[in-house]
């Protein structure tokens, strides 16, 4: 009977999620139930199958409404119906109008109008919507001409008085405002609760006609979906016959160029890959594909297929991929199969400057009313809930930041605080806001908006009102359109050798870099910083452990730091396995056979599938259920369970030991939803290469890509760092060498613009706008009457020392900036036919300290230029050991001076620790790990240097000191500021450190592993 339900997609609105929607309708033995969400049809695809799994016809539609005030509500006789409320819906949102008190003429829905807004003429198809609560307005002789065009409108938006307040919550939410400032129309009657059909009726027995009319709706809404056919694009030509053909010639044509014209291996791979592509009708999605890299070549752009994707030599052979799944043994299944329920998708990555060209093409071919972004729930989580609900309740903003930033158990406990936390857990995991996924995008065969309405969030690309799972369980298949800087700083990096050097380099031809003699030598020493993946302090270090000196080796690397593979214990064992291949068995033949690349390790999601599949006896079903759930594209914990019961129940019907069968499924599941493929690691492993090539031979180049791409892993000054030790001479910003971004001049550095604290975008461009077009500054009066800019702009240059081309002090630049301000025209900001001589002041000698430009820096860029921070401490000792020698003393304690770099938490069952990365006084980097017990007396006290305590440890040829002590080091007064001034010591406050935290669960202890390395047999 209810023809108006709310679930919690009616953004913080409804109370109810659907399930629980369904659920409420059998409780109250409903036989039909319509959703019609406020302004979107987020959850009708979930909503109709919920409905026939439990026997109940569903009805769906749209409920439009301008924030609370409903103007209509729209149901769907058919599909049809859906997409003209979808694109009338879409029309609105995308011109960011309010929606129209008056429906269109639908032709295939019927609109029921709220008593406060109802037309003075009604089509066949529309109707008057009457409340319980507004019976007695049918005695009104108005109403009562008109009941034969009403039917019941019961709006169900929340199950009990409970959530009625929470209702209320989320209207103050919504309308940010405390709940006090509420008023009537900002949230529902409480009466919009669900009651059974025949106690409804009961209330409209004397209206017969309004009950017929109601049933009438109800028997003539028959919204129908196939969810199992596919709804993507069908065919990139007119045909599916012309795109096979396509497809053949140009997988063939790219064999050639890939492995010659006489290559049996490669042509039995295409014919068998082809057949199950034709056979799965996927020709059309690969074309697609191929379409979009074919665009982006001829661009010149640098882009990355990565994923399961690279599975496939079509995909090689397109060049949507450059990895060779016949060098590296990738099994085409792994991608597609006749036994996946669900196709796959291509992963693809391009520079974070080049993405939206590409995005504008796809949008543009295949056109607007075909293409949208898959769009993404943004839930409550726990500080947005107690911020919002807190705001709620007027707590001051000291107050919302306190319980934002602590956990439940530590907040005060009163009865204010007990009520947002019960509101809090009822609110958690509720859908907030829709916004656009990453990187998901949808082509159409039909027109989009025959499944959905669009909206247009501020990134300027339509989105669908659904996320990838309902995309995918309605039959669309998402392009992976992504972005990284990581190819940026390649691409750039290219660009940069070719305008210096006038070198070309095919970065693209991967033979020129994947294990290139120099690019290994790099790697096994761990000197990857600036490297895409490769430059963590934990990759690093994880490099040196292996002695990582092919690709081969540097792929498996990719992968077994990930956290699926560490939580198992599987990644220590790897380095221990991969040092000493003579001290270890095999857990069973099958971990020899299957596994003998990684010495019987699971590295990659390909080795879990072999493994269920192989040692577990698990039928291909469920090993696509595991690759699922290790891709964390499962929501399924049953299917799961039965997966886990199966393989032990098989297990011991092949007569497994029961301990290896457990100890291999702990490790089976420490990979849900933390590992790779194996070609997404191969994937990885060739930009790792590409980028470390360019910085093993084009080293300025590359690091000046990296700063402008503002790098990865580590701050700026870090590379800006790593460039001084390559051999860069670092300059601050200056008006006659620096552009926006930073410029290379052999082996001079100029920082950009950019990087300078406070200074607006339009001055930088300004400046070098002017340049260009008129020639150098010579002096800063001339730069004044050329460039306009404010005070305060003008005095972050000088004191940057962006004038020292004029050979004058910054005393001196500040005192005449602030005399020629004073009479300045700014209307007069243009080169003279004439230019008068420059006015000469004569000015007392002022004296400086040889460290305020340090000190300057550090407040304009976070860091100094032109002295190490070692320079700027009050004491000269620099340690007993260098870096470099660390690996000299095994177990022996040092003491060292070092600047703090990066520090990352990790969470142990004794509470936090960190691991520190730091440079000494010669500029190496070195690690330290400190204990949560060290760190009690000895904690992190913000970036700068210290003087550090410690024990070395060698782990496989890697050197880490264990933290004892540590004391953070003074500098210097800041020579700017007066004896008695508070600031003298407040300027190394700006010095950054990176702080990664991480809230998963503690890894467990090595001893809790109890991994096997003897073959474990049956007991008898």
């Amino acid at each position: 009977m209810p023809l108006n339900c709310h679930s919690y997609h009616s953004l913080r609105y409804g109370t109810i999620p659907l399930t629980e929607l369904v659920e409420l309708a059998v409780m109250h033995k409903c036989k039909t139930i319509a959703l019609t969400d406020i302004n979107t049809v987020t959850g009708i695809y979930e909503f109709f199958q919920y409905c026939k799994k439990r026997n109940i016809k569903p009805i769906v539609g749209i409920d439009f409404r301008t924030n609370a005030t409903q103007h209509f509500v729209g149901l769907a006789k058919n599909r049809e119906g859906i997409a003209e409320m979808n694109r009338f819906l879409t029309h609105y949102n995308l011109q960011k109008k309010e929606i129209p008190n008056r429906a269109p003429d639908f032709q295939n829905s019927y609109i029921i109008y709220p008593l406060d807004n109802v037309p003075s003429t009604l089509l066949e198809n529309e109707f008057i919507g009457i409340t319980a609560e507004q019976i007695p307005k049918l005695y009104n002789s108005l109403w009562k001409r008109r009941t034969d065009k009403m039917v019941i409108l019961q709006t169900v938006s929340f199950r009990n008085k409970k959530e009625y307040n929470l209702h209320k919550i989320l209207r103050a939410i919504d309308l940010n405002c405390i709940g006090s400032k509420l008023t009537q129309n900002d949230y529902a009657p409480p009466s919009e609760m669900l009651v059974s059909p025949e106690e409804i009726t009961a209330k409209f027995e004397q209206y017969p006609q309004i009950i017929k009319n109601t049933e009438v709706i109800k028997e003539h809404c028959n919204f129908e979906f196939d969810f199992n056919t596919p709804k993507n694009k069908k065919n990139y030509a007119n045909s599916k016959e012309e795109d096979v053909k396509l497809l053949t010639k140009l997988a063939f044509e790219g064999m050639n160029k890939r492995y010659g014209s006489n290559n049996p291996e490669a042509i039995a791979r295409i014919e068998k890959e082809l057949k199950v592509i034709i056979d799965l009708d996927f020709c059309g999605y690969f074309l697609i594909t191929w379409d979009i890299i074919n665009y982006s070549l001829n661009q010149g752009f640098l882009h990355v297929g990565r994923g399961s994707g690279a599975n496939s030599i079509v995909a090689y052979c397109l060049k949507i991929t450059d990895i060779c799944p016949l060098e590296l043994d990738l099994y085409f299944e792994r991608f597609l199969n006749v036994n996946r329920k669900t196709p796959p998708d291509f992963d693809i990555d391009w520079s974070w400057k080049e993405r939206d060209t590409i995005l504008i093409y796809i949008f543009n071919k295949y056109g607007r009313n075909h293409v949208a972004f898959c769009g993404t729930n943004v839930e409550f989580k726990y500080r947005s809930i107690y911020r919002e609900i807190g705001k709620v309740f007027g707590l001051p903003k000291e107050e919302l930041d306190e319980l934002a930033n602590n956990r439940q158990n530590k907040l005060k406990d009163t009865k204010l605080i007990q009520m947002m936390q019960e509101y809090g857990k009822m609110v958690e995991k509720f859908p907030n806001q829709r916004s656009m996924h990453s990187c998901g995008i949808i082509i159409s065969e039909e027109p989009i908006t025959n499944f959905t309405s669009l909206e247009m969030p501020p990134k300027g690309f339509p989105i669908v009102q659904f996320d990838m799972h309902v995309a995918e369980t309605i039959g669309f298949e998402k392009f992976d359109i992504l972005s990284q800087r990581g190819i940026g700083n390649i691409d750039e990096a290219v660009k940069l050798i070719k305008q210096n050097r006038n070198i070309d380099i095919d970065i693209k031809d991967t033979s020129l870099s994947i294990n290139e003699s120099k690019c290994n030598e790099l790697l096994s020493q761990g000197k990857t910083l600036g490297c895409f993946y490769i430059e963590s302090p934990a990759m690093r270090g994880l490099l040196r452990r292996l002695k990582c000196d092919n690709y081969k080796v540097l792929v498996a690397a990719s992968s077994i730091i990930r956290p699926g593979v560490a939580k198992s214990g599987m990644m220590k064992e790897y380095i221990f396995r991969h040092n000493n291949p003579t001290q270890f068995e095999y857990f069973h033949e099958v971990f020899k056979e299957q596994l003998g690349e990684t010495y019987g390790i699971m590295v990659y999601q390909e080795d879990v599938i072999k493994i269920a599949l192989h040692y577990g006896g698990l039928p291909a079903a469920d090993g696509d259920i595991l690759r699922r759930a290790m891709s964390g594209k499962t929501r399924s914990k049953e299917a799961l369970q039965k997966v886990k019961d199966n393989f032990f129940e098989s297990c011991k019907q092949k007569g497994h030991p029961e301990q290896l069968s457990e100890e291999i499924y702990r490790q089976i599941e420490s990979f849900a939803g933390y590992s790779f493929c194996k070609s997404h690691s191969a994937s990885y492993a060739v930009e790792s290469y590409q980028s470390l090539y360019l910085k093993a031979y084009y080293p300025l180049e590359f690091m000046t890509a990296v700063i402008n791409n503002f790098g990865g892993f580590y701050r700026t000054e870090i590379y800006v760092h790593e460039a001084r030790m390559l051999g860069a001479k670092i300059h601050a910003p200056c008006i006659n060498n620096s552009e926006n971004t930073t410029s290379l001049y052999g082996e001079d550095i100029y920082l950009g613009f950019q990087h300078l604290k406070s200074l607006e975008n339009k001055i930088a461009h300004a400046i070098v706008t002017e340049r260009k077009a008129n020639g150098p500054f010579s002096s800063l009066e001339e730069f004044i009457n050329r460039v306009p800019i404010g005070i305060e702009s003008l005095q972050i240059l000088i004191f940057i020392g962006a004038f020292r081309c004029t050979g004058k002090q910054k005393n001196e630049l500040l005192i005449k900036a602030r005399l020629i301000k004073i009479n300045h025209n700014p209307n007069q900001s243009a080169p003279l036919l004439l230019q008068e001589p420059v006015k000469e002041f004569k000015l007392p000698v002022l004296e400086r300290s040889p460290f305020e430009d340090a000190f300057d820096e550090i407040e304009l860029l976070d860091f100094s230029i032109s002295v190490t921070p070692f320079n700027l401490l009050q004491t000269k000792y620099r340690g007993t050991v260098m870096a470099c020698d660390l690996i000299k003393h095994h177990r022996q304690k040092v003491k060292m001076l070092a600047y703090l770099i990066a520090r990352k938490q990790v969470p142990t069952k004794k509470g936090d620790m960190f691991f520190g990365t730091w440079i000494d006084a010669q500029g190496e980097y070195f690690d330290t790990a400190h204990f949560p017990d060290s760190l009690v007396h000895f904690p992190f006290k913000g970036g700068g240097c210290y003087l550090l305590l410690g024990k070395v440890e060698i782990d496989f040829h890697f050197p880490t000191i264990t933290i004892e002590k540590m004391s953070k080091m003074p500098f210097i007064p800041d020579p700017r500021y007066a004896d008695t001034d508070e600031r003298r010591f407040k300027t190394e406050q700006f010095i950054k450190e990176d702080v990664s935290l991480t809230s998963r669960a503690p890894y467990p202890q090595t001893s809790e592993y109890n991994l096997p390395r003897q073959v474990m047999t049956t007991k008898h």
